[in-house]
Order: C-alpha cells, then sequence, then structure tokens
C-alpha cells in the first residue's frame, strides 16, 4: 500500500497539473473549440500544443510556490476551490473576475444556499472532494535537500524548454488567437481565479482606505411649494427588459400595472451585472466608466445628498442588503422568519416589503420623503421560491434551482413568474400612493442588472461587462407619477414620455434624477444628467 501511496513530489506536480488541465479547464477547451471554428483555418500542431503549453505552464507555477512540506496545505483547498469555480463555469457560464469576487464576499448564507443543489453537490464531491482527499492519503518522498532542490530545478526548466519551443513555433498563431479571443484568459483555472482573489483582499482588507469626503453639504430644497414629495423608488433584482411586456415580449409579463399611466423608458443600461456592483455604483457619484468601489465608499452618494437637503430617507431591504448605500440613513431589514406566512428561512417574498410599507406610510412626517424598496426580485437561482401560487401565471415551470438542466421554456417560464409577480408588487405600491393624503407622490422602478437564460451557454449574470450579453445589461426602467406631482413640481407628461421612448439612459442617471425630483439645488447635482430636466417647466 505504501508504494500506491508515496510519490515524488515532482510527479505529484505533473499529474496534478494534468488534471487541472483536463479536468477544471473543461470551460476552457470548449471556449477555445467555439474560437477555432470561427476562426476557420488553423494548424492541428497548434490545436495539440494547447493543453500542453498550459500543463507545463501550470506544472511550472505549482512547483515555484509549493515546496514538499506544503503541498498538501496548498492544494487540498485550491483544488476544493477550483471545483467549484470549474463547475460554475462549466454549467452556467460565470467568469470569476474582480466583479464576481465582490458578489460572492457580499452573499449572505442564506443567499447562497440557492446554489446548492443535487447536481452541484455531486459535481464538487467528485472533481474536488474525491481528488482532495486522494492528496490527503499521499505520502511524498522524503529526499535529501539537495537532491529534492536538484529535481524540482530540472524539472521546472524542462518545463520552462517546453513552453519555450512551442512559444518558438506558434507564437503567432497564440497571439493571434488571444487578440481576437480576449476573455481567453478568464477560463484559466486556477490562476485567473486566483487572481481576481488576490486583487479583491488586497484592496478591501490591506490597502489603506481613503480619506472619506462629504458632497452635497450644501444641498437643499429649492422648492416653496405647500405639499411635499413622497417617492418610492422600488429597486430591482435580476430584471432584463427583454422579458417585460412593456418591452415588446410577447408574455404579459405586466399584468397588474397595465392599468395605471406608466412611463416606460426604452433604452436602459445597468452600472454592472452583479448587485455588489451595480447596486453602489447607480447611487454614487460616479459613471459607470469611472466607478471605483473602494473610492466610491470613500465619499457620499445620493441618498447622503438627499439626507443633507433634509429629505427622509428609509432604506427597506428584502434582497442582500444596500451593499453600505444606505448604511448613513434610518434602514429597516426583513428578517428571514419576520412572516411564516411569506418566508421560508432563507427568503421572503416581495409582499413583505408592502406590508412594511404600510407601516412606514402610517409614521411620515410632513417632509419631503424618500423610501427605497429594495426588491428580490427576479434572484436566482431559485426563481420559482420568488412568487406564490397565485402568481404562477406560466406553465410549465422550473421547481429546481439547477437551472441549466431545466427545459429551456420551463425555465422561462419560471422567470416569467417572477416578473409577473414584481409587476403585481409594484401595482400596489402605486395603489398605496395613490391614496396618501397630503403628500404629492411618485414611483421609480428600475432593477440593477438583468440575467441570462441559457442564451450563448451563460446563466444567472456577473459576466465581465466588457463581453456582457445584453440580456444582462437592458433593464426596465418604469415612472408613475401622480397628478398633483407632476402639476406642483412642473413637470411636463408629454416630456416625460417622450424622453422614456428617445432617450439613452443608464445608471449614470440615477444621482441627478433624484436630486431634480426632490427639487434640490447642490454642487453635486449635474442637470445635463439628471433625465428629467429638460422636462420642468
Amino acid at each position: 500500500m505504501s508504494k500506491i501511496t508515496t510519490i515524488p513530489p515532482v510527479r505529484f506536480l505533473a499529474i496534478l497539473a494534468l488534471y487541472y488541465v483536463a479536468v477544471f479547464n473543461l470551460p476552457l477547451w470548449i471556449f477555445v473549440q467555439h474560437g477555432l471554428e470561427k476562426q476557420g483555418q488553423f494548424s492541428l500542431w497548434f490545436v495539440v500544443s494547447l493543453p500542453i503549453f498550459l500543463w507545463a505552464a501550470l506544472a511550472f507555477i505549482f512547483s515555484l510556490v509549493s515546496p514538499r512540506p506544503l503541498l498538501k496545505i496548498i492544494f487540498i483547498p485550491l483544488t476544493l476551490l477550483s471545483s467549484i469555480v470549474f463547475f460554475a463555469g462549466w454549467k452556467l457560464g460565470v467568469v470569476f473576475d474582480y466583479g464576481m469576487m465582490e458578489n460572492i464576499f457580499q452573499t449572505n448564507p442564506a443567499e447562497a444556499s440557492m446554489y446548492f443543489n443535487l447536481a452541484s453537490m455531486l459535481a464538487f464531491a467528485l472533481s474536488g472532494v474525491l481528488p482532495a482527499y486522494l492528496i490527503w492519503k499521499l505520502k511524498f518522498t522524503v529526499q535529501p535537500i539537495k537532491t529534492a532542490v536538484k529535481h524540482r530545478a530540472i524539472f521546472m526548466l524542462s518545463l520552462l524548454v517546453i513552453i519555450g519551443l512551442i512559444a518558438a513555433c506558434f507564437m503567432k498563431s497564440y497571439l493571434a488567437f488571444g487578440r481576437n479571443n480576449d476573455e481567453i484568459k478568464r477560463l484559466v483555472v486556477p490562476t485567473y481565479f486566483i487572481g481576481s482573489l488576490a486583487k479583491y483582499i488586497n484592496r478591501t482588507y490591506i490597502e489603506t482606505p481613503l480619506p472619506y469626503t462629504q458632497l452635497g453639504v450644501d444641498a437643499k430644497v429649492t422648492s416653496t411649494k405647500a405639499t411635499p414629495n413622497l417617492m418610492v423608488l422600488v429597486v430591482g433584482e435580476t430584471a432584463r427588459a427583454q422579458n417585460s411586456a412593456y418591452y415588446g415580449y410577447s408574455q404579459n409579463t405586466n399584468p397588474y400595472t397595465a392599468k395605471y399611466p406608466l412611463q416606460v423608458f426604452a433604452d436602459v443600461s445597468s452600472c454592472g451585472t452583479a448587485t455588489a456592483v451595480s447596486l453602489p455604483c447607480m447611487f454614487s457619484r460616479f459613471n459607470r466608466e469611472q466607478y471605483n468601489a473602494r473610492k466610491a465608499k470613500a465619499q457620499d452618494n445620493v441618498i447622503d445628498v438627499l439626507d443633507h437637503a433634509g429629505v427622509n430617507v428609509l432604506w427597506m431591504d428584502n434582497d442582500s442588503g444596500c451593499k453600505g448605500v444606505c448604511s448613513r440613513v434610518k434602514r429597516v431589514t426583513i428578517s428571514l422568519d419576520s412572516d411564516p406566512a411569506l418566508c421560508n428561512g432563507t427568503s421572503c417574498l416581495d409582499q413583505v416589503l408592502v406590508n412594511a410599507l404600510d407601516n412606514a406610510l402610517t409614521e411620515l412626517t410632513d417632509n419631503n420623503t424618500l423610501i427605497v424598496l429594495h426588491i428580490m426580485g427576479s434572484h436566482g437561482p431559485t426563481y420559482y421560491q420568488r412568487y406564490p401560487e397565485a402568481q404562477r401565471h406560466f406553465t410549465p415551470d422550473c421547481q429546481r434551482s439547477d437551472i441549466q438542466n431545466c427545459e429551456h421554456e420551463a425555465l422561462v417560464n419560471t422567470y416569467d413568474n417572477t416578473l409577473v409577480y414584481t409587476d403585481y408588487i409594484l401595482s400596489e405600491v402605486i395603489k398605496r400612493l395613490e391614496t396618501v393624503k397630503g403628500y404629492d407622490t411618485a414611483m421609480l422602478y428600475l432593477s440593477d442588472h438583468g440575467e441570462s437564460l441559457g442564451e450563448m451557454g451563460l446563466y444567472l449574470h456577473g459576466t465581465p461587462y466588457a463581453v456582457a450579453p445584453k440580456e444582462q445589461t437592458h433593464i426596465p426602467l418604469l415612472t408613475w407619477f401622480s397628478k398633483a406631482f407632476l402639476q406642483e413640481n412642473h413637470l411636463s407628461l408629454a416630456c416625460i414620455e417622450e424622453q422614456a421612448k428617445t432617450g439613452h439612459f443608464s445608471h449614470d442617471n440615477l444621482f441627478d434624477t433624484l436630486l431634480g425630483l426632490f427639487n434640490i439645488s447642490s454642487e453635486a447635482y449635474q442637470p445635463a444628467q439628471d433625465m428629467l430636466a429638460v422636462c420642468r417647466q
């Protein structure tokens, strides 16, 4: 038995690198296949060299960072993590870049549990736990230091020779293929996700925080009208415009708000493809191109500016938290066991926010007020848990979390049912705003990002923005204004409707649009980015 379980470290590293190339980098080889098909003409020897090159590169890196005493300490957790990354990339098309690391670290346990299912656990057991167990059982050959160093050096030198020969023979082919398929580097396991993880840890826990800067301390409400404004801002989750009836979708996913005069903004893009990026970005002073999470955390956002101006702000959350956006204002987080009829211990139906809104509306003061409802919306992969039986409009649906194994029609129906339920929630919000006395009322709804439902082999969201499909970035934005709100704030409804039809907007516009709707004057306000500035008479 000892002969079977005792292995020289160099041989172990060579075999381990081969396993990583053959198993954990399967999504990479699928991508390479598509790239080659798109390219048309290529050398067969170039194709053969690709896995050899990756094996040599990984084996060299493994040899460089893993002295014999640390082999198990390094490669058992690395193999377990790589197994998770491999399955998510293979079945869902997830890319573990810096943004995804932000998303992972800001995910609560209840949200994370939604991704556990038989398929993912079985894949983890076979591709991660089993090889990790075998590594743990191995015994590595103990050699004199000089002999061990000599063997390791010869092995690494041999790997460099292989890499050099391949580079010499196929350098032009590698450069051309890489230039035409730039995202290939994001699929290499484990180097890319380890780099992303290191970058996140450095920025979050090691770098010295920037000095905090207040914005809009000069903010003040300029309107002298008798009645204050009351706005409900509904921040959606994972809703894509493509599946909304308001955006030309074939199924009626907006049956409840159809009776209200909504303005549908046709062309709106998200700041990111995951909540951890989009949520703080949309409320920050930065536009998407300039957005930097570290800098955004070090300064006020539009919620703070509204607070400086004396607007009462209340944030109510039924999702994964406000990501720091609401940390300086009053906030209510829905407990996962707050209502047994609406909560299952891991999530709550968004009706809990409507109920919380009822309570908030009884406590209003004679002041301008913004209430933010951060809804669960269409959060996947457990779409079927986002709506009650009464809102199960489209069938067959998919009552499972391993959505890649659903029939496409059933998956889309399940997702569409979440949109119907969100539409119901919006109608309930408007119904309440219609009856509030002593306030000029309005509602604005927009999603944080979209969602992929199997198009191009992608599921869920979080694809790097540069290569993200439109399904993940084109989001719905809807507004509703009471007649009193339009009249007292001197807004032209015809102009708003025209802006909605013809304008090109994004999360970048939320900051200034909110300030404009509350008639706030401040150095932080940029009228050019206010979607409705041209509609004030």
